[in-house]
């Protein structure tokens, strides 16, 4: 990587990625927002393969539509907007999602039910500060999306 690059703002390199179009500056920006894009998801949703997934179209949002980014902005800003919205979405279709039982006869008294596996606990969990973290993560599951991204916004992401 090019030492003069790495040492730019990201609002430096998110001009020189839209000015000149210079890939070096755009992984520099994936590398830089990747782990903390990730944990923002992560606790919007709990779940790190979607996470994964949201924060890769992030990124690929972020390549596709650089030239809406405005610098009157922070560039942070506008990339954890973009999460926060591919979040959202996550959260509207999973509440939009019906599971149909294998045994449906077609009666009429058949019901829809949507199946939310809340029990899952990572084998991987088993410091105390990894605890504490599963116990943060699970209250914020349950509070409204909303205040849930202030929350994460203002004290887990600074």
């Amino acid at each position: 990587m090019d030492k003069r690059l790495t040492d730019l703002t990201d609002e430096e390199l998110i001009k020189e990625f839209q000015d000149n179009n210079t890939i070096q500056a755009y992984e520099i920006l994936v590398n830089r927002f990747k782990d903390p894009l990730t944990n923002y998801v992560y606790r919007f949703l709990g779940d790190k393969d979607i996470c994964t997934d949201i924060v890769q179209d992030t990124m690929i949002k972020f390549y596709i539509h650089k030239d809406s980014y405005k610098s009157f902005a922070k560039f942070s800003t506008w990339i954890y907007t973009i999460a926060g919205n591919l979040a959202r979405n996550e959260l509207k279709r999973r509440k939009r999602r019906t599971i149909f039982s294998l045994d449906n006869t077609g009666d009429d008294d058949d019901r829809k039910i949507q199946i939310e596996d809340t029990s899952f606990v990572s084998p991987e969990r088993s410091t105390d500060s990894e605890m504490k973290g599963e116990i943060i993560q699970k209250a914020l599951l349950k509070v409204k999306p909303v205040y849930r991204e202030v929350v994460i916004l203002r004290d887990i992401e600074d």
